[in-house]
């Protein structure tokens, strides 16, 4: 291969996934009032608000929280929606801004007393709202802790951007699963299934295993899946595959193969993990059961989402699915208008 390649080929994700997908059945309603409260804030310039709107936010949440009753299904919406505000917002701000950024979405989101007159806080009160009518304690808590991490991560995507430095593997793979706010939407599936595991069940080595390969999972899927987008931006940094080729010293194709490789073994991780939890008692087991569906859901949810949505492959996304070539998209040069945002 050139050293300037102009294709690449996904490997097989859906050939390799034995999990089955489903999907919500209070999507148009809810994904309609969702996308109008979203919208009825002026976060985006016209052409972040096209892409916002082309990307499918709650399409993903009828993927990933098919089970979801309607009115959490509804809070799982405002919540991808608020998550790619936060996104949009911070993907150009160097690492102070993004930081500052953060701190509201998370003040907001903990402390029911702040309130900096922002638009971003204004949109989190409201969703923290919904969210606490039924989210337990322990859910809760936790999702509170995966919101201060989410933050700090994204601050230190922002610093990396600034510099322009790419971390080895490892790094990377730590900061991927913040960064990606994974772990934040996975903190989401016990207030979705209306369940509150106990710490000792979320702590336990296998039980943490099986959510950190199925984090991963959608993280390294979602790395491949959006790099031609993103190489196209110029936002190569913060993605799998720049590090793949920087740490393993792979060509483009060689990147792609690897996450393909990679992905199936982690697939293998998360059985071997779940074959080993222990029991707590017919309840939680049936819950923790639950959670590992849940878990499942949202890989097989993401990458039939990935085809779907526009987001990473346009109009060619079902041509791209079929054949699984992408061709590289010349690099765009952003105009002023999006410049500032």
């Amino acid at each position: 291969m050139s050293s300037s390649p102009s294709s690449f080929v996904l490997p097989d994700l859906h050939a390799v996934t034995p999990f089955k997908g489903s999907f919500n059945p209070h999507y148009a309603e809810a994904a309609a009032e969702s996308s109008a409260w979203a919208n009825s804030y002026s976060v985006f310039s016209d052409a972040k608000r096209a892409f916002f709107l082309q990307a499918g936010s709650e399409l993903l949440c009828a993927h990933a929280y098919p089970y979801a009753d309607y009115e959490r299904f509804r809070t799982t919406c405002d919540f991808v929606n608020l998550l790619f505000a936060v996104d949009e917002i911070s993907d150009d701000q160097d690492g102070k801004g993004a930081h500052a950024t953060g701190l509201t979405f998370y003040r907001a989101m903990s402390d029911p007393s702040f309130d900096d007159g922002s638009v971003l806080c204004t949109m989190t009160k409201e969703f923290t709202a919904r969210l606490l009518k039924h989210c337990g304690p322990l859910t809760y808590r936790r999702f509170i802790k995966h919101c201060r991490d989410y933050i700090e991560a994204v601050a230190k995507e922002a610093e990396l951007r600034e510099r322009g430095e790419v971390l080895d593997l490892d790094a990377y793979q730590l900061l991927r699963r913040e960064n990606s706010a994974v772990r934040f939407c996975f903190g989401l599936a016990g207030y979705a299934l209306g369940i509150d595991l106990p710490d000792e069940v979320v702590e336990h080595p296998a039980f943490m295993t099986m959510h950190l390969s199925t984090v991963d999972m959608v993280c390294w899927s979602n790395d491949l899946y959006s790099y031609n987008m993103e190489q196209a931006m110029g936002h190569t940094g913060n993605n799998v595959m720049t590090v793949l080729m920087k740490d393993k010293n792979l060509d483009l194709q060689g990147a792609a193969d690897y996450v393909g490789v990679h992905f199936k073994g982690l697939i293998d991780t998360f059985h071997a993990a779940k074959s080993t939890l222990p029991s707590w008692g017919p309840k939680i087991d049936d819950e923790v059961a639950q959670y590992a569906m849940a878990m499942q859901t949202w890989v097989i949810g993401n990458l039939n989402w990935s085809f779907e949505t526009q987001r990473y492959f346009g109009h060619a996304r079902h041509e791209i699915r079929r054949t699984r070539v992408v061709y590289l998209t010349p690099r765009r040069v952003l105009d002023e208008s999006e410049e500032e945002d």
